[in-house]
């Protein structure tokens, strides 16, 4: 299990590509989740303008999934559905970034595992919610596939 604020799967991250490695290669997980929580604060501190520090470099990544998605986000008029939607746009997000690192697409290639999840949890009704599931046959933008010769 690797926790950080707001679930960040960052690839400059080598904590969290320490542990992906080892879960993938040693232990041989079939599954990765990417589990997030509306009511986020880490996520909340994204929708603001105030400093907060050094944290303000990790909030960074999930500002970016904000611009991303800032026509969508902002067309919700409701503060806390907005605050709901970029939670989940978040896990959605940082379950691509796993996809995209040569860890998981090395398993993928050798052994067809494992299975990437990204899910919410919402502590008001103790519900988790499935947001996104990747399999060895998902889909990413090219610039992002690794290639392995035939022999490995």
């Amino acid at each position: 299990m690797h926790r950080n604020v707001a679930n960040l799967v960052v690839h400059t991250d080598l904590n969290m590509l320490s542990v992906l490695q080892y879960a993938v290669e040693a232990l041989k997980v079939k599954h990765v989740i990417v589990c997030g929580h509306y009511n986020c604060g880490g996520v909340k501190a994204t929708m603001g303008k105030q400093d907060l520090g050094l944290i303000d470099n990790w909030l960074r990544h999930i500002k970016d999934v904000y611009q991303s998605h800032q026509s969508q986000i902002d067309s919700i008029a409701d503060p806390q559905a907005r605050w709901d939607r970029l939670v989940e746009l978040n896990v959605t997000e940082q379950v691509q970034n796993l996809a995209k690192t040569s860890i998981v697409q090395q398993a993928w290639h050798r052994e067809r595992r494992p299975m990437l999840h990204g899910w919410v949890y919402d502590l008001r009704t103790g519900y988790l919610k499935e947001l996104a599931l990747m399999s060895t046959d998902a889909e990413i933008n090219d610039i992002y596939r690794y290639q392995w010769d035939q022999q490995s």
